[in-house]
């Protein structure tokens, strides 16, 4: 692709500069899209490429984004790195997740304090010994918001992987003793739920100096409704944090 200048159409995405708000959600499905968006002010479709489609609309004035990453981590980085380049400055993955403690409830909310880094995308940028971890700000936002909507949710580290077989199948796989040891391990340690995006993109925005955060659905497709009204009141907790800052 050759260097980069601040005014070109991103290759993958499709976007420039202005097409999007510094605050996107970013779910995996880009069937979603259209329904996250539909919780924006005045949302427009601003382009579609591949597996990302991206709309946007506003919150109290503010502009704010949504755009698709398909599944898993290599195209999660993609995009994030050219929507930084689009002026993006904050991240937060919305989308479903498999929940991992007996505790919790199909429907429960999950809002991610970090990732365990069982994916490869992310190695590319930093050694596995460098943490993947949300931003405190989004975390406590997304806290706020769903206190005062009186939301179920959690807080705590995200299992993020690779290969979503080798978690619902993993009996069949040659490494079956392996994956299996592995996630006891993950579940004895307490993590929440498991999903193919959190890491990488906490890591990429750790490198590029911006802020990043999830929030996830448990085990369920019926509450889109409250994830998505969550991930709304989220962001406009942080507009209000930004602007009193």
């Amino acid at each position: 692709m050759g260097s980069w200048k601040a005014e070109e159409l991103q290759y993958h995405i499709r976007c420039r500069p202005g097409d999007v708000g510094r605050y996107v959600l970013l779910p995996g499905d880009p069937g979603r899209v259209p329904k996250i968006a539909s919780y924006l002010t005045d949302a427009k479709q601003v382009a579609q490429n591949r597996e990302y489609l991206v709309y946007t609309g506003s919150i109290d004035g503010i502009p704010v984004s949504v755009c698709s990453t398909g599944i898993g981590c290599p195209s999660t980085a993609i995009a994030v790195e050219e929507l930084v380049r689009c002026g993006a400055d904050t991240f937060i993955r919305v989308g479903t997740s498999g929940m991992m403690q007996d505790y919790m409830k199909a429907g429960d909310l999950v809002i991610a304090t970090a990732a365990i880094r069982d994916e490869g995308t992310s190695q590319q940028y930093l050694p596995l010994a460098f943490p993947a971890v949300a931003d405190p700000t989004i975390v406590a936002a997304f806290i706020d918001a769903c206190r005062q909507n009186s939301i179920r949710y959690h807080t705590g580290v995200v299992h993020s992987k690779d290969s979503f077989y080798g978690e619902v199948e993993a009996v069949r796989m040659p490494l079956a003793d392996q994956l299996k040891g592995r996630w006891k391990a993950w579940v004895a340690g307490g993590a929440l739920c498991s999903e193919m995006e959190a890491a990488t993109l906490f890591i990429v925005s750790s490198v590029l100096g911006k802020r990043a955060g999830a929030l996830m659905l448990a085990e369920a497709h019926d509450g889109m409704d409250d994830l998505c009204r969550m991930a709304v009141a989220g962001i406009r907790q942080l507009i209000a944090r930004d602007s009193s800052s």
